[in-house]
């Protein structure tokens, strides 16, 4: 698919969006590519494409396009568009005239001709939405990249894998690193599938195309697919004024990213616990107004932030598919915020993402010593099956079960106390207990899963 016409300069963002209670998303690229003057251009240039496909169809003279395509160059003034954007609800109304009026007498009236607001507004999102798509995306690939290097690093690494937060069985990092990036691969395949399908909106009054007729279209149906080449987006099935779909897809796809990087993100935070201490982030982490020694993890705690957020974002987007007759009262307005908060989110935790997993220190050493805090414990499920073609099940589930208390009671090794029992004598209990040996297929499985592409 043809990529969307790429941004160009537009009137920055207003001081007031500047993020200050956003560090997530402050500074990452998505924040560009979602700012106020990000949406203004990419209603100049969906109007400016609106015209050169009416051109290429015969339904302007010529030169119009280029016309409207010059005046949509700018500047336009932000603040005054948002200001005069109350009076009929959305910033397209205002727009229309200033471009028209900048276009001039000859070619003015092709702007913005047979489109309703809702069709402008639609497709102007739907740049947005691809461009900042596109920035996700290669933060994502970079994410993807570094969490198949640790992977495969530690294919081999040992720790403890942990269920209701607890010690159960050994694991290694590697299957661990190799789970994280899965799911960042899920979040890249959905993201690239929703971005090739955003569809340009072009249906006129009520979606019927009826005034492009009236201005002399000989097949009006022929319109949306020149104006969504025009873009670089997908040429619509029909207006989807109410048909909400688009927003409701993107809406998922972007919840389920942050979902996925929140995961990325959880285990980080956990394992990097002071008193667990098998990873860190990379730069030293962040530091503390009042406490000088601590290294906190920070993308990581602002990933989680996103992750938590996100969800109720695209509840907010998932409700607005109940959107009444051929064009809605307040469903549509909705969807402007939530959607945009949500690919700042999104984009903002994809940087850090990407960040965190170049940086990640990994520590075997530390994941070596908590595999030892329960003294062999950590294997019994092993030591259950491999002692009961001694012992005879019923026995070794007593014997454990009578063990393991003495384990930790006296901090003795589980070993040592079974080699007192004399029907264990000859059996190699070091190996038995020994939590390196017993990561189970998870090797298989790491190589199995950093095959996917």
């Amino acid at each position: 698919m043809t990529p969307a016409t790429p941004a160009t300069p537009a009137t920055p963002a207003h001081p007031d969006d500047a993020g200050l209670l956003a560090p997530g998303w402050t500074g990452s690229p998505a924040a560009a590519a979602t700012a106020d003057g990000a949406f203004l251009r990419a209603l100049l240039d969906a109007e400016a494409a609106l015209t050169r496909a009416q051109e290429s169809l015969g339904l302007t003279p010529e030169g119009a396009g280029a016309a409207v395509t010059r005046a949509a160059a700018g500047p336009y003034d932000v603040r005054s568009l948002a200001e005069r954007a109350r009076a009929g609800g959305n910033p397209v109304i205002p727009l229309v005239a200033d471009l028209t009026a900048a276009t001039g007498e000859t070619f003015g009236p092709y702007v913005h001709r047979g489109a309703t607001s809702q069709d402008i507004m639609d497709t102007a999102t739907m740049l947005v939405a691809a461009r900042a798509l596109d920035l996700v995306l290669a933060d994502l690939g970079r994410t993807e990249r570094a969490l198949a290097a640790l992977a495969a690093r530690h294919r081999d690494t040992p720790m403890a894998g942990r269920t209701l937060t607890q010690h159960a069985v050994p694991t290694t990092f590697g299957l661990k690193a190799a789970g994280w990036r899965s799911l960042v691969v899920d979040a890249r395949d959905r993201a690239t599938a929703v971005r090739d399908a955003l569809p340009a909106q072009l249906g006129g009054a009520a979606g019927t195309l009826a005034a492009f007729g009236a201005y002399g279209a000989p097949d009006a149906t022929a319109l949306p697919a020149a104006y969504a080449g025009e873009l670089g987006l997908r040429a619509p099935l029909l207006p989807w004024h109410t048909l909400r779909t688009p927003i409701a897809d993107l809406a998922g796809c972007l919840a389920s990213s942050a979902g996925a990087l929140g995961k990325l993100a959880a285990d980080v935070l956990t394992l990097s616990r002071t008193e667990i201490a098998e990873v860190a982030e990379g730069g030293g982490g962040g530091g503390s107004s009042a406490m000088p020694h601590k290294a906190n993890p920070v993308r990581a705690t602002l990933i989680a932030a996103a992750a938590r957020r996100a969800p109720q974002l695209a509840a907010v987007l998932y409700g607005c598919l109940v959107a009444e007759d051929e064009r809605p009262t307040g469903a549509w307005h909705a969807e402007w915020e939530p959607l945009r908060d949500l690919l700042r989110l999104v984009g903002g935790a994809a940087r850090d993402a990407a960040e965190l997993a170049e940086g990640l220190r990994v520590r075997p050493d530390a994941m070596r010593a908590n595999l030892d805090l329960t003294h062999g414990l950590i294997v019994s499920e092993r030591l259950s099956a491999e002692l009961s073609s001694v012992l005879g099940r019923a026995r070794a589930k007593e014997l454990l079960t009578e063990l393991a208390p003495r384990t930790t009671a006296e901090g003795r090794p589980l070993a040592e106390l079974l080699s007192e029992e004399a029907e264990l004598r000859g059996i190699d209990l070091g190996a038995l207990t020994d939590p390196a040996l017993y990561t189970g297929s998870a090797g298989i499985l790491t190589d199995r899963a950093l095959e996917r592409r």
